[in-house]
């Protein structure tokens, strides 16, 4: 479950942890449907995501290591890219919609458990 502490709200009820090089690398690609994936890294980074054969327009939240919102993108398009102008440490990628639907901003406290 990834939750918006802050606000109480649900952002996904079940989510795929990606921990390896290769699992963040492979994130949603060739994905048939969406899905919520909480990409780990080792220390807080600019971290850059790619949308190469991801085929659905997602919501992604960059969150630094105190797991607080440090910039947000709504609407990313198939085929395209974004990276953080701040550091962060976790990549969290929703189903398009979830960040309006949970009213969650940057300063946000997001929590995630595997339930």
């Amino acid at each position: 479950m990834i939750k918006n502490q802050t606000k109480g709200t649900l952002l996904a009820a079940e989510y795929r942890l990606c921990s390896s090089f290769f699992s963040r690398c492979k994130g949603l690609m060739f994905s048939i449907k969406p899905r919520s994936l909480v990409m780990a890294f080792h220390k807080e980074q600019k971290v850059g995501i790619h949308m190469m054969f991801v085929f659905f327009p997602i919501d992604v939240l960059w969150v630094d290591k105190e797991q607080k919102v440090v910039a947000i993108q709504e609407h990313l398009k198939p085929f395209s890219a974004a990276t953080s102008k701040e550091l962060a440490q976790y990549v969290i990628e929703l189903p398009i919609g979830m960040i309006a639907a949970s009213n969650t901003e940057i300063g946000d406290n997001i929590t995630w458990v595997k339930l």
